[in-house]
Order: structure tokens, then sequence, then C-alpha cells
């Protein structure tokens, strides 16, 4: 039993749920509540973790981190509870609602921790997979994009070969978001002038 029978109506509140949930900017809150202005005009403008972390409040950007992913699981879990067996609506909508949250017209994050949050609650395998893929990137390019994207790009795979392929179109979905969400990382990663991890740009 779920709290929504209708199918309809289970489809919308997963895909309402869903984005709203992932449209609340954590890195802008925590940061303007911690006295350091609009993260929007510090590094790269960006509201999540990375940019976060240039403004050298490392637990700051941990929070935001950790908060974002949370979103994302949330609303996997939430809504799977509301609406039924709706992870594919409720998690691609959770990382479109991070990246393009109404509140903030429609300029949000890159929805990399979301992602992953959303990987963790509906596919836990390929969320750890996905783990095991951005430390390992991150190790070898120091450079968060690069791993990201790495991470991200295994995740369709990992999740055909762990769960199944209704998962694997869920983060082939999640996957081009935030691919489209970093044409600016890839463009400056192909001219080798990408940031560092921890590095101002």
């Amino acid at each position: 039993m779920t709290a929504v029978e209708d199918p309809g109506l289970a489809f919308l509140a997963a895909l309402v749920g869903g984005y709203l949930i992932g449209s609340i900017p954590f890195g802008l809150i925590l940061t303007q509540a911690a006295g350091l202005g609009d993260i929007r005009a510090i590094g790269s403008g960006n509201i999540g973790a990375t940019n976060v972390l240039r403004t050298g409040r490392k637990g700051l950007a941990a929070a935001t981190l950790l908060l974002d992913g949370l979103k994302g699981a949330l609303s996997v879990l939430l809504l799977r509870w509301l609406a039924g067996d709706q992870d594919l609506v409720a998690g691609t909508a959770a990382v479109l609602g991070h990246t393009f949250p109404v509140w903030l017209g429609f300029r949000g994050g890159k929805g990399v921790a979301t992602g992953l949050g959303v990987y963790l609650a509906a596919m836990w395998p390929v969320g750890l997979g996905c783990c095991a893929v951005w430390l390992a990137a991150a190790k070898l390019t120091r450079r968060s994009s690069a791993a990201a994207l790495t991470a991200v790009a295994a995740a369709p795979l990992l999740a055909l070969l762990l769960v199944d392929g209704e998962h694997a179109l869920l983060a082939l979905l999640v996957g081009v978001l935030i691919f489209w969400r970093h044409e600016g990382n890839i463009r400056r990663l192909l001219a080798g002038t990408e940031p560092r991890i921890g590095e101002k740009g």
C-alpha cells in the first residue's frame, strides 16, 4: 500500500516532490548562514560543495556535500513510500531540481552529490561503486570534475550489471543532466585549464 494509489497522481507526486526536494540550495543557505555572502559570487559561482570548498571552509563544503546527497536519497525514499515504485521519476526530478531550481532563476548546481544520493537510495551497490570510481579518479587526476564525470559515466554500466535495465535508464538520465551541467568543465579539462581540487578558480 502506498499513500497515493492513482498511477497518474503517483507520477505527478514523484515528479513535483522530487523536484522540490532537489531544489533546496544547501550550498547557498549554509554559506549565507556562515556570513560568507552569496556563494554564487565566489569562485565558479556554483552552489555545490566543490565551490563551497573554495571559500576555505572545509566543514561547510562537507556539510553541503552531505546535505545535497541526502536530498537526493530522501527524494527516492520518501516518494517510494508515498507514490510506490517511482525511483526513476523521483530520482531524475531531484537532480533536475538541484541543477535548475526555480528559486534561483533555474541556475543551480551540477548535480553530482544529489545524483550520488539518488544512486545510493535507488540502487546502493551502484552508489557504492560510483564512490569507489570517484575516489580512484580523484586520486589519479586531482580534478573533482574529472572524477565526477568518470563516476557518472560508469553508473549506467554498473546499474545494468548489478541491478536491471530500468535502473540503468535512471543512471543514464541522471548522467545526461550532470554531463550537461559540466559543459564548461569538460571544455577546461580538454584545454588543460581545469583547477585541481582545492584550488580557486
